[in-house]
């Protein structure tokens, strides 16, 4: 087998291989709302579920949660007091399917 044949072997196995837990890595939200009583993370990788992410307030106003993500492209935003937050400055965004904007994350 030639060498370049080898390579071609091991990149064909890497992306037939599925994502598993060694991948994936922690990845920690963060969201400045000082006034707020309960946030909660919701995203293409909780499917948009508005009470299985509660994040946790610090003294500074900042929320923060970690989750555990494999690479990949996800969408999300912050469910703030029972309503969708549209504060989403900083963070690259996308148009939904609603007519407003979610935020996007890659994790490699």
């Amino acid at each position: 087998m030639a060498v370049g044949e080898t390579i071609i072997k091991k990149m064909k196995e890497s992306l037939t291989k599925p994502i598993g837990k060694g991948n994936a890595q922690d990845i920690e939200f963060t969201f400045y709302a000082p006034q707020a009583n309960k946030i909660f993370l919701a995203g293409t990788f909780n499917d948009w579920s508005t009470n299985t992410l509660p994040m946790k307030k610090g003294k500074d106003g900042v929320w923060r949660v970690k989750v555990k993500m494999s690479p990949g492209r996800y969408e999300y935003k912050y469910f703030v007091d029972g309503a969708w937050s549209q504060e989403l400055s900083g963070s690259d965004v996308v148009t939904n399917p609603f007519g407003t904007q979610n935020c996007v994350i890659g994790i490699h």
